[in-house]
């Protein structure tokens, strides 16, 4: 389970990072990424899971199943990240291991993608963390 603070609460951390964050798709997910404002602030993972990927047990799933995943990636990556996943109808259909294979390629290439940018484009620089 992942504790409150790994989490990302706030709709404006969400917008900002699907909209400025580096974007990487896969096949049934796409993965945003932004470095947190505070390189020593603790990775945080959202979720963006509409209802056209299914009926909420389908959703609360895939939801669960991320946060799992997410926990696992914190072992690599425990500081100074925040992650968004945003899932598509077809990952409805996945096993557990195929979506953590995609999510794991997706968090990967986003990163990847972060790392070549500038770095005063990379962070969160908007109101405090909560």
């Amino acid at each position: 389970m992942l504790a409150r603070v790994h989490r990302i609460t706030s709709g404006d951390d969400y917008r900002y990072l699907v909209r400025r964050g580096a974007r990487y798709g896969v096949r049934g997910l796409t993965v945003s990424v932004a470095e947190a404002s505070d390189a020593s602030a603790p990775t945080r993972f959202g979720f963006i899971i509409s209802k056209r990927v299914g009926v909420a047990v389908v959703r609360n799933r895939l939801r669960r199943r991320l946060k799992a995943i997410s926990f696992e990636l914190l072992e690599e990556r425990p500081h100074g990240l925040d992650v968004v996943y945003r899932v598509h109808p077809e990952a409805a259909a996945w096993s557990f291991g195929e979506l953590r294979e995609c999510a794991r390629a997706g968090v990967g290439g986003a990163v990847r993608k972060l790392e070549r940018r500038p770095s005063d484009v990379r962070s969160i620089s908007q109101g405090p963390r909560s």
